[in-house]
Formats: C-alpha cells, structure tokens, sequence
C-alpha cells in the first residue's frame, strides 16, 4: 500500500516566519498600546505561551512522540474538569471570570487533537483504539461541562481523525479547514454588522444570547472609530457600554477576531489570521504523515470556532496548548526513525508505538 503523502521537509523557513510573526504581533500590541492607559501584557502573554508551547512540542515530539501526545491529552483533560469553575491564566480584569467553561471546552478540544494524534502515531492497534476512547471521553467530559459546541468539536476532531487516516493529499485539507475558520469568523462579523437575514440572525442570537450579540456590536463600532490602531489592548472594558453595564463582566466581547478589530485594528485581525495560517504552513510541511497533520489542523480549527464565539484564547493554558499541539505535530521524526510512515498512517519509528510509560 502507497504511503501517505507527507509536506515537504525542511523546517527552517517555517520556523523563520513563525519567529516573524509572533514578533510583529507583540510589536504590534506595543505600538496600539503607546501613549494610552493599555495593558498589553495579556497578550504578550498568549504569545509566550504559543512560542513556549511551540518550542517544548517540538523538543518533546521528537523524543517521544506517542507518549508527549497521550500525556498532553490526560493532562488536558485533568485541568478542564478541576478548574472549569476557575481556570489559572486567564487575563480578564474581574476576580471571578466568565468563560471558564468554554475555555474548559477548548482544553478538552485540544485533548481530543492531542489523544487522535498520538493515535495516528501508534503501531498497535489495540494502543490506538484506546487513545481514540480517550478521545470520545472528552467529547463526552464537553457535555459534562454544559458545553454543546465543545461536545461537537471534540467529536469533529474524531472523526477528522478517522477520515484523516485514509487522505493522501493533506494540502486539501487543511485549506478546507482555513476556509472553515474565515468562515466562522465572517458570521460573527456578519451578526455584529446584523447583515443576515432577520430569521437567520434570530437563530443564531437564540444560541449566542442576546449579551454576547451586543458585546460583537460594541466591538465592531469600536473598529470602525479606530480601524488603524484600535482602542488599545485590554480597554474594551472601558469602552463598551455593554460590557459596563453586565454584572460580572470579564471585559471581553467573547470573540478573538472582534477583539483584535476593536483593540489593534485592522492590522491586530491581520496578524491574528497570519498566525493561525501560519500554524497550518507548519503542519503542511510537517515531517509526520498526513493522518497526524491533518488531526492536528482539525484540532486548532475547532479551536479557532470557539475561539470566534468565546474568550478561550484569553486563557494561558489554551494557547499554551495549541502551540504545544502544533509543535508535537510539526517535530521532526524521532532519532533513529527509518523508512515512511505505514500504510495505515501510523509512524512507523522506533519508539513511537511503544514509548508509553
């Protein structure tokens, strides 16, 4: 049987852009945040935590790649369920935050992404058939959280996975998922601007809720005042009349596109599509077979959709994540590694099988 396609190898010009990228991201929040009262710590924040990420993925998947991924998945999972009432990093400027479930439901996401990986990667099937129960066990843990969207990207994520074992052409693939992720974030626009249709808008505002509609409008007004440079990171709070008047309010309009529109403008909503583009450039030219690629790249676009409709990305352990996820699925194959990948898009390597503890 063929072997899967793989990117073409040759890390460094990935790993330059990268570099680029999140250094004019942090360049960026620097430059809208001068001369006014900003805290763009936040967001030099998640930037760290995407490189840091990025960095111990690609050590580590290296080393011990089946392994890294199924401890990466349980740890996931472990912090969802025991701090979904309260999770540790998140940047919003109240004690206690709203957003703490769907943050536990990206976190569960990315365990679903990192579980399936590890499966692509393994040799035994009975190994990757409990990876991938580990897999619909945070899909279901979603549903334990309340959380409906965090259930049906887990499960998408699966099922990508099932699906992924048997591409060839990953190129197609992740371009269908950077469709997927601009299209997510032209509806949330689409309802901030209120262009659809009156029954499609009345829909969608019956499942995003009438606050979260008025925080993406709040938003979107800013970014027309001041689409060059925005208001300045982190001062979305001060600005909307929304987020002023809820009880409780975390000061974010719970999506990351509109955020960056209203607080970095049109350049912020730029960088922030060139890094998520950026992370699938990564896993097309990714040494591992197409199945992991493609599972990765199923598991941040599923991040990128909660991300349009949440805060997730405001918390330090979800970027932290997706870099982690990212890097494990773009290290080169492990040391000693020889001959393709098999024909069931496994790695077929020394260790990648068998590394468990």
């Amino acid at each position: 049987m063929a072997a899967p396609e793989r990117g073409p190898e040759g890390g460094n010009a990935s790993d330059v852009a990268g570099a680029l990228i999140l250094a004019t991201c942090a360049i960026w929040s620097l430059i809208s945040a001068a001369g006014r009262e900003t805290r763009p710590e936040g967001v030099l924040l998640a930037l760290l935590a995407v490189a840091a990420g990025f960095a111990c993925g690609r050590i580590c998947g290296t080393l011990l790649p089946v392994a890294t991924a199924a401890v990466a998945a349980l740890a996931a999972l472990v912090m969802a369920l025991v701090w979904r009432h309260g999770m540790p990093g998140a940047t919003a400027t109240v004690e206690t935050a709203p957003g703490h479930t769907g943050a536990a439901a990206a976190l569960l996401v990315l365990a679903a992404g990192a579980a399936c990986c590890a499966a692509a990667a393994a040799r035994r099937e009975s190994l990757r058939f409990s990876l991938r129960l580990l897999a619909l066990g945070t899909a279901c843990a979603s549903l334990g959280l309340g959380s409906v969207a965090g259930f049906a990207a887990a499960v998408g994520v699966l099922l990508c996975s099932l699906a992924a074992a048997r591409m060839r052409n990953r190129l197609l693939g992740l371009t269908g998922f950077a469709l997927a992720a601009g299209l997510m974030v032209g509806v949330s626009w689409a309802v901030a601007e209120d262009v659809l249709p009156d029954g499609l808008t009345i829909s969608l505002e019956g499942q995003l809720t009438g606050n979260r509609v008025q925080l993406w409008q709040d938003a979107a007004r800013l970014a027309a005042q001041h689409p060059v440079l925005g208001i300045g990171p982190d001062r979305f709070a001060e600005l909307s009349p929304t987020a002023q008047q809820t009880l409780g309010s975390d000061g974010k309009p719970h999506s990351a596109a509109l955020q960056q529109a209203a607080e970095q403008g049109v350049v912020g909503v730029v960088l922030l599509g060139a890094a998520f583009g950026w992370l699938l450039y990564v896993l097309w030219r990714s040494p591992r077979s197409t199945a992991v690629a493609l599972t990765a790249g199923a598991a941040l676009t599923a991040l990128a959709a909660l991300a349009s409709v949440g805060n997730a990305l405001s918390f330090t352990p979800v970027t932290a994540g997706a870099g982690l996820l990212a890097g494990l699925a773009s290290a080169r194959r492990p040391i000693g590694a020889s001959g393709p990948a098999g024909g069931n898009g496994s790695e077929q390597s020394p260790g990648s099988g068998d590394d468990l503890p």
